[in-house]
């Protein structure tokens, strides 16, 4: 059962602890640490790598990574990047002046715009946060914060992104969230940190980006805190390099998020959700499309803990080629929330013979006043529903492509933002087009 706990515990930490992992040492040496942080940040980082000391990298003897193999990820040599310069075109136009852009790991000015942001909602970097000391509340302070990949973030982190909303900020615009990685001339290692605080009765919108060049290691974490009678609708968009590696983490206690992922060679996501008041309400809308020999992982935890909360969840694949997905979702529901209200549905399209799917959705319940269900299936695509749209007209290769629309619509759909919409669709026309060659 997930609850909530300090991280940091001390206010001094020696900053020469040793860490002994060796993948994580050699990560480690290349993070240049900001030596103009408040003194506070500076304490909480030496406490990750003190925790990190006794952490080693996860293997498949780990229980929630045995249908992943990091051999390949810990077998590669990666570099902190010297160039924080980019260039970008995006064809958001909905998000042009309310987007923060990091290029490896750091935030660049000159690629951002936030002049349609209106007052009472703060989106930067931490160093730029008129109310950086409340950060210290929030920041690397909840429960997980001290498993591996998320500790090695805390302790190596160069930069932290900032979504702050105030009492009764509102927004229609989505904020745009875009992390850049470029690792065309070296592997390169980043470590993109979001820190979001919405305070009661505010309402925005968050695109959270990642996209790259080259080979590179991206080991993102998000923290969400939302009060009382605030919203959030936040969409989380993995479109990494196909050699790319990527493992993230988000934390929350009630919002809405539709995440898609369709790049990187190796990703990992593990989304948790912790609802501590009652009649929350925490919708989760994933897609993962995976082809050629990419690996995508998702292992989610959703707490409830007061009563009346209500939770959906609806995690699709769309695997081909010997791609392979894996969704592992706990649902907690704790002795305190009766009359809970609590789905888990996991849906995944194999394309492909060689293709490989591994779910495992879980309830664990102490309630017993409850409305709880899970489940899971795995299909292929049906050879009467193709001969039928054949039949009427169409080709083997869009008969095939209509139905992986369908599939997929449903998820794509409940993006708020219409040209992303539109580009997610293109993008998986696209690889299903290049996986029928």
């Amino acid at each position: 059962m997930a609850v909530q706990i300090p991280f940091a515990t001390v206010s001094k930490v020696n900053k020469t602890v040793a860490v002994e992992d060796i993948f994580f040492t050699g990560l480690l040496e290349q993070c240049q640490i900001n030596e103009n942080e408040p003194e506070w940040l500076q304490n909480t980082r030496q406490q990750a790598k003190s925790w990190l000391s006794h952490l080693s990298v996860p293997s498949r003897k780990d229980e929630d990574w045995r249908f992943v193999d990091l051999s390949d990820l810990t077998a590669g040599k990666f570099v902190e990047p010297a160039s924080k310069e980019a260039s970008y075109e995006t064809s958001l136009q909905e998000t042009k002046n309310n987007r923060l852009v990091f290029v490896n790991g750091t935030y660049n000015a000159e690629l951002s715009n936030v002049t349609a942001l209106p007052k009472g909602i703060y989106a930067g970097n931490l160093t730029n946060l008129p109310q950086k000391h409340q950060a210290k509340t929030y920041f690397a302070q909840q429960h997980g914060m001290q498993d591996a990949f998320t500790s090695l973030n805390t302790a190596g982190g160069n930069d932290v992104a900032v979504i702050w909303a105030s009492k009764n900020a509102v927004i229609e615009t989505p904020i745009h969230l875009l992390f850049i990685t470029d690792g065309e001339k070296k592997a390169a290692f980043t470590q993109p940190r979001i820190l979001v605080v919405a305070e009661s009765n505010s309402n925005f919108s968050l695109l959270e980006e990642y996209t790259g060049l080259g080979e590179y290691f991206t080991n993102a974490v998000t923290e969400i805190y939302v009060k009382d009678n605030a919203r959030i609708n936040h969409t989380r968009l993995q479109e990494e390099s196909t050699v790319s590696y990527h493992i993230g983490k988000a934390r929350d206690s009630h919002y809405t998020i539709s995440e898609i992922n369709l790049g990187a060679k190796l990703f990992r996501h593990n989304p948790e959700i912790l609802q501590q008041g009652e009649q929350t309400v925490s919708n989760l809308n994933g897609l993962t499309v995976a082809m050629g020999k990419q690996t995508s992982d998702t292992h989610s935890i959703i707490a409830l803990t007061k009563q009346s909360g209500i939770t959906n969840q609806l995690h699709k694949c769309i695997v081909g080629d010997r791609a392979h997905t894996v969704f592992n979702g706990k649902v907690f529901v704790t002795k305190e929330a009766q009359m809970t209200d609590a789905t888990q549905l996991n849906r995944n399209l194999m394309i492909s013979p060689k293709a490989r799917v591994d779910t495992k959705p879980e309830l664990q319940i102490t309630a017993d006043n409850v409305k709880c269900a899970h489940g899971a299936t795995v299909s292929q695509l049906e050879a009467d529903e193709i001969f039928y749209l054949r039949s009427r007209g169409l080709s083997e290769n869009d008969a095939i492509q209509l139905l992986i629309d369908a599939f997929a619509t449903e998820i794509i759909d409940r993006v708020d933002i219409e040209s992303l919409r539109n580009r997610v669709k293109k993008t998986i026309e696209q690889k299903i087009k290049e996986a029928n060659g």
